[in-house]
């Protein structure tokens, strides 16, 4: 499945303007927030370490307006702690948004 990464792209090239070095850095800085937090949840055996994961995860998203990731936080917040079908779905996004980056 993939992810449209329209907005989140514009608001990444919005706060680099037209320095493409920043760019790159701001993608780069967000691909590995979000690896971050998909290892978290991956590691999570409890309802408050999943929850906590997947809260950071939303708020990620949210900073940056990423749209489908926040609903895929959402996702991950009303599931169970490690829900694998979640976390393929959030490890979908990251393939995909470092995929348009290459």
């Amino acid at each position: 499945m993939l992810y449209e990464n329209g907005a989140l792209d514009a608001n990444l090239a919005a706060a680099a303007g037209d320095d493409t070095a920043l760019l790159a850095e701001l993608r780069d800085a967000f691909a590995g927030s979000l690896a971050r937090q998909i290892d978290l949840l991956k590691r999570s055996r409890c309802d408050a370490n999943w929850d906590v994961a997947a809260m950071r995860l939303k708020g990620l998203a949210a900073s940056f307006h990423a749209g489908d990731l926040i609903a895929l936080a959402d996702e991950a917040v009303s599931s169970a702690p490690g829900e694998p079908t979640v976390i393929r779905k959030i490890e979908a996004f990251l393939t995909n948004f470092t995929a348009c980056s290459a």
